[in-house]
């Protein structure tokens, strides 16, 4: 191994590390140790380049590859047909892409070298390449306040990959070759989906697994490339074509914590591209004039397709931003003659800026919808798009938020004991609410930091109980908070995994944390000693040193 890469390694690990302490999705971390290495290590002269470069553009180009696999895995066709996500994507594409254009084109009266001969077509490449919003970005806030599920959270995701797609459109397109008659072949990949299922079905849940994602995805990118089709159309094919399968979840896990590894050298080749100077840093911070155009655009394509203007407002914010896919965009522009290695360092300090300000309006973007809300309430449509509509459940005493297994099962008890007609299950997943209606429960879909639900549920005139079961602590805390914002006096109960969590729990106004894992363990020790003697196996009363 090159010494340049265990330094840029290591470089990466602080950097990522110091953004994480600031509430900085980590690759803000790996875009500066790029360029940080780049200036102490080569701008310096203390090294030359040399393998160790091309060793990092090769797992740069792996975890490319990899990150649109594991996109195809994620990518559900009914989702992507619904008109709030196909229309609202690619309007909002088309528009900003000519406005930023527009933007760029008139730029060129500040005299500036970067903007120097750029005709009207470059221009247009670069606000291409500016309109894609960070799927890397929505994921990590998703995940981290346990929304994954949410309607804004799909309505975000699918936006986000007609954008992936088409990115590998473009990349597809930027060969400049036609494909070759061999192409055609391709088409019979569909009819092997059941071979491919059959395999993934006999990986087992270990190294079999990832390897055959691997194949899968490598395999693909092959295969295109081979017949004169850009590689990474065949990576997110391959992971279509098994998405439908139920197991592709689990590799979609298995995959993510390697295609996030190889992706950090993605990050460090952008970085390692140039160092950047101070008309660098003032063309990025001047190409952040069109991130406010990007979120209005945003925010009133939404309302116009009939979204809440809260879930408009909260899809907004987790697309305020630039984007990966355009650092992507623009490398392969660079690599085609399209655009100068200069713009390249431009767009990875601009990405960088716009997640340093995404980053707190996403952390605050529930606070921020309620200072706004009735400034905004204009904006909303009278009829709304089915399932984002305000739900008041008027004479319901208990609320369990949350529908998982825990919330099911805490549904159920609660039921039986002060009848169906005094409890509802809420679940901010349309899916999950369907499953349970169709299995006679009353179910809702719904949020618990949702001021507009609280509002008319007029908490303190009927609910006496509310249970937060999310498998997020984050959401539960939040939730808590919300209520009791309220002026809720009645008890308020949460599920934890940590005792810790329990702390903030409580700190929020909760009553009483059940600890899933602890008191899980407690009810089942239980249960075996409450087992009459005739039950227990023969071996367990001689003593098998169980």
């Amino acid at each position: 191994m090159e010494a340049v890469y265990a330094i840029a390694i290591a470089v990466a690990f602080i950097f990522g590390m110091a953004a994480r302490t600031l509430k900085l999705p980590p690759l803000v971390g790996f875009l500066a140790a790029g360029f940080a290495v780049n200036f102490a290590v080569f701008e310096s002269g203390w090294m030359h380049r040399g393998d160790g470069i091309s060793f990092i553009d090769v797992l740069a180009d792996l975890g490319v590859t990899l990150l649109l696999f594991t996109i195809g895995l994620k990518l559900k066709v009914k989702d992507l047909l619904a008109k709030e996500v196909w229309g609202s994507a690619s309007l909002h594409m088309v528009a900003t892409t000519i406005i930023m254009a527009l933007g760029v084109n008139a730029m060129t009266v500040f005299g500036l070298s970067q903007l120097a001969g750029i005709d009207f077509t470059t221009a247009l490449l670069i606000g291409f390449a500016l309109s894609f919003s960070s799927t890397v970005f929505a994921i990590k806030v998703l995940d981290e306040q346990g929304e994954s599920s949410s309607l804004h959270a799909r309505v975000a995701i699918g936006v986000l990959i007609i954008q992936d797609i088409a990115a590998v459109i473009f990349m597809a397109a930027s060969k400049g070759e036609p494909p070759s008659i061999f192409a055609l072949g391709l088409f019979l990949l569909y009819p092997a989906r059941p071979l491919l299922r059959s395999l993934l079905n006999r990986c087992g849940h270990g190294e079999l697994l990832i390897l055959f994602g691997m194949m899968l995805a490598f395999l693909g990118y092959q295969l295109f490339e081979a017949v004169g089709v850009k590689g990474d159309f065949g990576a997110l094919i391959l992971g279509m074509l098994i998405a439908p399968y139920k197991r592709a979840d689990e590799l979609y896990k298995t995959l993510i914590g390697f295609k996030d590894l190889m992706l950090v050298s993605f990050f460090l080749s952008i970085g390692l591209s140039g160092t950047p100077d101070a008309s660098h840093l003032g063309m990025a911070a001047l190409l952040l004039v069109f991130l406010p155009v990007k979120m209005v655009a945003y925010f009133f394509i939404l309302c116009r397709f009939r979204l809440r203007i809260r879930t408009a407002l909260l899809t907004t914010l987790l697309l305020s931003n630039f984007s990966e896919f355009g650092l992507i965009v623009a490398g392969v522009a660079v690599k085609s003659g399209w655009l100068t290695n200069d713009w390249l360092v431009i767009l990875a300090l601009s990405v960088s800026m716009t997640f340093l300000i995404a980053s707190p309006l996403n952390a605050y973007g529930k606070k921020l919808y309620e200072i706004l809300r009735e400034r905004l309430m204009r904006f909303q449509r009278s009829k709304r798009l089915k399932g984002d509509d305000v739900i008041c459940a008027e004479g319901v005493e208990i609320a369990i938020f949350g529908m998982g297994r825990v919330g099911r099962e805490a549904y159920d008890a609660m039921a039986a004991k002060y009848g169906a007609d005094k409890v509802i299950g809420v679940d901010f997943d349309m899916r999950v609410v369907e499953k349970h209606c169709r299995e006679g429960r009353n179910v809702i879909q719904g949020d618990s930091t949702d001021i507009d639900y609280w509002e008319r549920a007029r908490p303190n005139k009927f609910m006496k109980i509310v249970m937060l079961a999310m498998p997020n602590v984050q959401e539960n805390v939040a939730g808590a908070k919300m209520i009791r914002s309220r002026g809720f006096k009645g008890c308020v109960a949460a599920t934890a995994l940590f005792d810790d969590d329990a702390e903030h729990l409580r700190e929020a106004g909760v009553n009483t944390v059940y600890n899933i894992y602890k008191q899980a363990g407690e009810a089942f020790a239980g249960y075996v000693c409450e087992i009459e003697h005739d039950e227990v196996p023969e071996v367990l009363e001689e003593g098998s040193g169980i």
